[in-house]
Protein backbone atom coordinates (compact mmCIF):
# COMPACT_ATOMS: atom_id res chain seq x y z
CA UNK A 1 0.00 0.00 0.00
CA UNK A 2 1.23 3.46 -0.84
CA UNK A 3 1.10 6.58 1.32
CA UNK A 4 -2.34 7.78 2.31
CA UNK A 5 -3.60 10.94 0.66
CA UNK A 6 -6.90 12.77 0.77
CA UNK A 7 -7.91 10.78 -2.33
CA UNK A 8 -7.14 7.42 -0.70
CA UNK A 9 -8.24 8.12 2.88
CA UNK A 10 -9.49 5.30 5.08
CA UNK A 11 -13.21 4.67 5.58
CA UNK A 12 -13.01 6.29 9.03
CA UNK A 13 -11.39 9.42 7.63
CA UNK A 14 -13.87 9.56 4.74
CA UNK A 15 -16.70 9.40 7.27
CA UNK A 16 -15.26 12.40 9.11
CA UNK A 17 -15.09 14.35 5.85
CA UNK A 18 -18.71 13.70 4.80
CA UNK A 19 -20.94 16.68 4.24
CA UNK A 20 -23.57 17.89 6.67
CA UNK A 21 -25.98 20.76 7.07
CA UNK A 22 -24.56 24.04 8.33
CA UNK A 23 -22.61 27.13 7.34
CA UNK A 24 -19.97 26.61 4.65
CA UNK A 25 -16.99 27.44 6.88
CA UNK A 26 -13.93 25.29 7.57
CA UNK A 27 -14.37 23.28 10.76
CA UNK A 28 -11.76 21.33 12.68
CA UNK A 29 -12.96 17.72 13.00
CA UNK A 30 -11.70 15.16 15.47
CA UNK A 31 -12.51 11.57 16.26
CA UNK A 32 -14.37 10.84 19.47
CA UNK A 33 -11.12 10.26 21.35
CA UNK A 34 -9.38 13.34 19.93
CA UNK A 35 -6.62 11.54 18.03
CA UNK A 36 -7.43 12.32 14.39
CA UNK A 37 -7.94 15.84 13.13
CA UNK A 38 -9.02 16.71 9.61
CA UNK A 39 -9.85 20.02 7.95
CA UNK A 40 -13.11 19.98 6.01
CA UNK A 41 -15.85 22.26 4.79
CA UNK A 42 -19.22 21.95 6.49
CA UNK A 43 -22.12 21.83 4.06
CA UNK A 44 -19.96 21.01 1.07
CA UNK A 45 -17.23 18.77 -0.18
CA UNK A 46 -14.12 18.05 1.82
CA UNK A 47 -11.39 20.62 1.47
CA UNK A 48 -8.39 20.02 -0.73
CA UNK A 49 -5.98 20.40 2.19
CA UNK A 50 -4.15 17.25 3.21
CA UNK A 51 -5.17 15.23 6.23
CA UNK A 52 -3.25 15.87 9.44
CA UNK A 53 -2.93 13.06 11.96
CA UNK A 54 -1.86 13.85 15.49
CA UNK A 55 -2.13 12.79 19.10
CA UNK A 56 -2.31 16.13 20.88
CA UNK A 57 -0.52 16.73 24.18
CA UNK A 58 -2.49 17.92 27.17
CA UNK A 59 -3.51 21.57 27.09
CA UNK A 60 -3.37 21.80 30.89
CA UNK A 61 -0.75 24.09 32.40
CA UNK A 62 -0.49 21.92 35.53
CA UNK A 63 -2.24 18.91 37.10
CA UNK A 64 -5.45 19.75 38.97
CA UNK A 65 -7.14 17.49 41.54
CA UNK A 66 -10.86 16.98 42.01
CA UNK A 67 -10.51 18.32 45.56
CA UNK A 68 -8.97 21.54 44.26
CA UNK A 69 -11.94 22.06 41.93
CA UNK A 70 -14.59 21.58 44.60
CA UNK A 71 -12.89 23.50 47.44
CA UNK A 72 -15.06 26.50 48.39
CA UNK A 73 -13.30 29.81 47.73
CA UNK A 74 -10.92 28.19 45.24
CA UNK A 75 -9.79 29.81 41.99
CA UNK A 76 -12.50 28.11 39.89
CA UNK A 77 -15.99 29.17 38.86
CA UNK A 78 -18.77 26.88 37.66
CA UNK A 79 -20.38 27.40 34.26
CA UNK A 80 -23.24 25.52 32.62
CA UNK A 81 -23.54 24.94 28.87
CA UNK A 82 -26.37 23.50 26.83
CA UNK A 83 -24.90 22.10 23.62
CA UNK A 84 -27.11 20.88 20.80
CA UNK A 85 -25.21 18.39 18.66
CA UNK A 86 -25.27 18.65 14.89
CA UNK A 87 -24.79 16.00 12.21
CA UNK A 88 -21.05 15.89 13.01
CA UNK A 89 -21.22 15.88 16.82
CA UNK A 90 -20.94 18.36 19.68
CA UNK A 91 -17.65 19.97 18.66
CA UNK A 92 -15.35 19.25 21.59
CA UNK A 93 -12.88 16.65 22.86
CA UNK A 94 -12.70 15.43 26.47
CA UNK A 95 -9.43 14.11 27.94
CA UNK A 96 -7.99 13.18 31.32
CA UNK A 97 -9.29 11.35 34.33
CA UNK A 98 -10.51 12.44 37.71
CA UNK A 99 -11.17 15.19 36.65
CA UNK A 100 -11.68 15.22 32.87
CA UNK A 101 -11.07 18.43 30.97
CA UNK A 102 -11.82 19.95 27.59
CA UNK A 103 -8.83 19.26 25.34
CA UNK A 104 -10.11 20.83 22.12
CA UNK A 105 -13.09 22.83 20.86
CA UNK A 106 -13.97 22.96 17.16
CA UNK A 107 -13.91 26.65 16.16
CA UNK A 108 -17.25 26.60 14.31
CA UNK A 109 -18.89 23.76 16.24
CA UNK A 110 -21.83 23.71 18.64
CA UNK A 111 -19.63 23.74 21.78
CA UNK A 112 -17.80 26.89 20.66
CA UNK A 113 -21.15 28.55 19.91
CA UNK A 114 -22.27 27.73 23.47
CA UNK A 115 -19.10 29.31 24.92
CA UNK A 116 -17.07 26.21 25.82
CA UNK A 117 -13.28 26.65 25.97
CA UNK A 118 -10.24 24.42 26.35
CA UNK A 119 -8.91 23.81 29.90
CA UNK A 120 -12.38 23.70 31.46
CA UNK A 121 -12.95 20.76 33.82
CA UNK A 122 -16.06 18.62 33.36
CA UNK A 123 -18.17 18.44 36.54
CA UNK A 124 -21.43 16.93 35.26
CA UNK A 125 -23.07 15.63 32.10
CA UNK A 126 -26.87 15.81 31.94
CA UNK A 127 -27.05 16.11 35.75
CA UNK A 128 -24.70 13.17 36.45
CA UNK A 129 -21.56 14.04 38.45
CA UNK A 130 -18.53 12.86 36.43
CA UNK A 131 -15.66 14.27 38.53
CA UNK A 132 -14.45 10.77 39.40
CA UNK A 133 -14.72 9.26 35.90
CA UNK A 134 -12.17 8.95 33.10
CA UNK A 135 -12.53 10.57 29.67
CA UNK A 136 -13.62 7.35 27.95
CA UNK A 137 -16.58 6.95 30.30
CA UNK A 138 -17.50 10.64 30.03
CA UNK A 139 -17.26 10.50 26.22
CA UNK A 140 -19.46 7.40 26.19
CA UNK A 141 -22.09 9.15 28.35
CA UNK A 142 -22.17 12.07 25.93
CA UNK A 143 -22.21 10.01 22.75
CA UNK A 144 -24.93 7.60 23.90
CA UNK A 145 -27.14 10.27 25.47
CA UNK A 146 -29.54 12.75 23.94
CA UNK A 147 -28.55 15.11 21.12
CA UNK A 148 -28.75 18.02 23.58
CA UNK A 149 -26.12 17.82 26.32
CA UNK A 150 -26.14 19.94 29.47
CA UNK A 151 -22.65 20.19 30.93
CA UNK A 152 -21.36 21.85 34.06
CA UNK A 153 -17.69 22.78 33.96
CA UNK A 154 -15.21 24.51 36.24
CA UNK A 155 -13.07 27.24 34.73
CA UNK A 156 -10.10 28.96 36.33
CA UNK A 157 -10.87 32.57 37.17
CA UNK A 158 -8.74 35.25 35.55
CA UNK A 159 -6.38 36.81 38.03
Amino acid sequence: MGPRTADSASKNEKATMSSCVGPAKPRLRSSSDGNIYTRRTVGGRSSSSSLTLSSPKSVLKRPVSTEELITPGGPYIKKTFTIVGDAVGWGFVVRGQQPCYIQAVEPFGPAAAAGMKVRQFVVSVNGLNVLNLDYRTVSHLIMTGPKTVVMEVMEEMDH
